[in-house]
């Protein structure tokens, strides 16, 4: 099959893409601008590379359109953010593709209310990339219901692996606390550490959009979680973390708006959605359905990027 993936060079795209010509299939990965992946492979010299603004593209109407000349059978959008961007590609590719598979986020549910979290629980998103990940969730399975539009929606959790920072134990992007814990140091976390954060490596996710191919009669029409088996909260993640380096963890807890204060603003943006969302999903149905299995724990999928740092020089231990 021809399959196009937009954003194909970015994280998750890294791992996708030698997946599907390992099985394969033609590929076209269209991104904004040849950049290299994340991961060198012999396989991208089998991909057909296409340089496409989409911003621009939508702006004149045309991204979809120029999808849809590429005869593709199977679109697979990583890059998709608002609900309009999701209508472009819907009403270019309506009746010409076999399968549309949308990234989601594990952000379209808001709050958590019981957990685990399955995708059956009502949406209460808040942040616009929440708000806009929700309508575009609903707006694909309103499609797929009433006019058989082929779409699968895949809600990854907090994607990680080599090349990518990951969202550390206070629930921002400061590699400084990886340091401190690797040191043996004092980090601070916001109220008692008990929020929690679901990770998720590229590997897997990559994986999950392979699986949802291969069971494509499950996957039409249905969404699902992709994340790791467990979740993890602050606390347990910063005693690991330590335990790496062969350090007794040091922790100091500070009630929200004394701890928002103790570090930059955009540390504490980034901290307050992740542990406003606390996620902790199901993978349930994407197991069953998908015969979805994560080769990674969070942990495990964390430490293969901290290793990456540390080999980079952004962690000085």
């Amino acid at each position: 099959m021809k399959v196009v993936v937009i954003g194909g060079t970015g994280h998750v795209g890294t791992y996708l893409v030698p997946r599907l010509i390992a099985e394969g299939h033609e590929v076209v990965s269209i991104s904004r601008q040849t950049r290299r992946p994340y991961r060198d492979d012999a396989a991208w010299k089998q991909v057909q590379q296409v340089a496409l603004d989409r911003a621009a593209e939508e702006a004149t109407g045309t991204f979809g359109v120029k999808v849809q000349e590429l005869e593709p059978d199977v679109v697979i959008d990583m890059i998709c953010f608002t609900l309009d961007s999701a209508r472009q590609m819907v009403d270019a590719l309506q009746g010409r593709v076999q399968h549309f598979l949308h990234c989601g986020s594990i952000w379209v549910h808001g709050p958590s209310v019981q957990v685990p979290t399955t995708e059956q629980q009502p949406r209460r998103p808040f942040g616009e990339y929440g708000v806009q990940k929700a309508a575009i969730e609903a707006y694909l399975l309103d499609r797929a219901r009433r006019y058989d539009f082929p779409a699968t929606i895949l809600h990854p959790g907090h994607i990680v692996g080599p090349g990518w920072v990951p969202v550390n134990p206070t629930g921002n992007f400061n590699v400084a606390v990886f340091e401190r814990l690797a040191k043996g140091e004092v980090v601070i976390l916001p109220n008692l550490g008990m929020e929690t954060l679901h990770h998720v490596h590229a590997d897997d996710v990559a994986g999950a959009f392979v699986q949802a191919m291969h069971f494509r009669g499950s996957a039409l029409g249905e969404n699902f979680h992709i994340v790791s088996e467990a979740a993890l909260t602050l606390r347990g993640y910063a005693e690991s973390v330590a335990g790496w380096f062969g350090q007794s963890v040091k922790l100091q807890f500070l009630p929200w708006e004394r701890w928002r204060n103790s570090v930059s603003q955009t540390d504490a943006r980034s901290t307050w959605d992740h542990i406003a969302h606390s996620p902790n999903c199901s993978i349930r149905k994407a197991q069953r359905l998908l015969d979805y299995q994560p080769r990674y724990t969070s942990l495990q999928a964390i430490q293969e990027s901290v290793q990456w740092l540390r080999e980079q020089g952004q962690i000085s231990v």
